[in-house]
């Protein structure tokens, strides 16, 4: 990532899949976590949707992040538009999306981080999915902070 925290403008980051009801969900809440642990509120905008969203967040996603303490049973998937996209630095797609990468502009970053779906998947697999989203979302963050 190109962007530094040296900047005026925030760092905008978007999470985005089909649904928003699991993959990008989960990326949002860690990246939030980790933009608040690194105390870069001021300094990183998260922005998650999806391009044909659900009606609520899926209940495997709920239970595996309240293991780790995240609660996401106030989240609800919305859409995303191509404004919203192409304001961002960054875009991770979780794998499904249907973005095409040329709608979201030249200066914006597009990462697929091809996750698995844990739509209707065991809590084990669930949980392999979550702890892999929060693994990428620190390291994406260390691309572009100094904290610790």
């Amino acid at each position: 990532m190109s962007h530094t925290t040296d900047s005026d403008d925030p760092i905008r980051i978007a999470f985005v899949c089909v649904q928003n009801a699991g993959r990008s969900q989960m990326s949002t809440a860690f990246a939030e976590r980790e933009r608040d642990r690194r105390g870069l509120a001021d300094r990183v905008e998260i922005l998650t949707g999806g391009t044909d969203p659900a009606d609520a967040v899926h209940e495997e996603v709920l239970e595996v992040m309240n293991e780790v303490g995240v609660d996401l049973s106030d989240r609800t998937p919305r859409e995303i538009s191509l404004d919203e996209l192409r304001s961002c630095d960054t875009v991770a797609t979780m794998g499904c999306s249907t973005l095409d990468v040329g709608d979201a502009g030249d200066d914006v970053e597009i990462r697929d981080w091809a996750l698995e779906d844990p739509d209707g998947r065991d809590l084990e697999a669930v949980r392999e999915i979550r702890d892999e989203i929060e693994d990428r979302v620190v390291a994406l963050f260390d691309e572009f902070s100094d904290a610790p």
